[in-house]
């Protein structure tokens, strides 16, 4: 019994670690087609979400089938608990991915009244956050994933300068005016990603100690 529970947990494990990696690549992909302008990359992003989709909904079965069929209790069920909750989280980063990349298409036939800095700076460390709040639930290291928390701290600070540096462009010329709320609305996308790292690095923080925002809950 306890080899399939064990059986079980490990390919709960797997299929979030292709999880990651979907989204991992779908951000990678949503900013290189940004950058590149790149509308068949952006278009690829866009299937990506499917992926994403299905395999949320493939973890989702594996954990309920645990905590019905297996009835896990302490840190097991913490960590499948976790794994539900993350989840959710790597759902929403594929739609933002999805929701970059339909930008993208719209402005592949446009220059761009700035050249791109910040905005992929942002994509950089929020696919680094990521990478590090799955790593931290694997290895059980609540220690990294509170260095994903304190990270977010720089994509607040990248999506600050990118919208100082659309308003002035705005300022500037009027006719900026529709490129750049488009721009600002990429910048946002990727500062929500940020956010739902940073809400996977608590439920990882959660799945090691039973705390959660500073309430014990198991």
């Amino acid at each position: 019994m306890r080899t399939q529970y064990d059986e079980q947990l490990a390919e709960m494990n797997r299929l979030l670690l292709k999880m990651g990696a979907s989204i991992e690549n779908a951000i990678q992909m949503a900013a290189q087609a940004l950058l590149t302008q790149d509308r068949e990359l952006a278009e690829k992003t866009i299937q990506y979400d499917s992926e994403i989709d299905s395999l949320e909904k493939e973890i989702e079965h594996v954990c309920l089938n645990l905590i019905m069929r297996q009835q896990p209790v302490a840190s097991d069920l913490r960590q499948v608990s976790a794994v539900l909750k993350m989840i959710t989280d790597m759902e929403r980063i594929g739609d933002h991915a999805e929701d970059i990349s339909e930008i993208t298409i719209l402005l592949a036939g446009d220059v761009y009244i700035k050249k791109l800095e910040h905005i992929p700076q942002m994509a950089n460390v929020t696919t680094e956050m990521v990478t590090k709040s799955l790593n931290a639930f694997v290895m059980k290291d609540d220690a990294l994933a509170k260095e994903v928390i304190a990270t977010d701290d720089k994509v607040d600070e990248l999506f600050c300068n990118v919208k100082e540096d659309l308003l002035a462009l705005i300022q500037e010329d009027i006719e900026n005016g529709g490129q750049a709320m488009d721009l600002l609305m990429i910048a946002k996308y990727f500062e929500r990603i940020g956010d739902h790292a940073v809400n996977i690095a608590e439920w990882v923080i959660f799945s090691v100690t039973g705390e959660h925002k500073n309430i014990r809950i198991l």
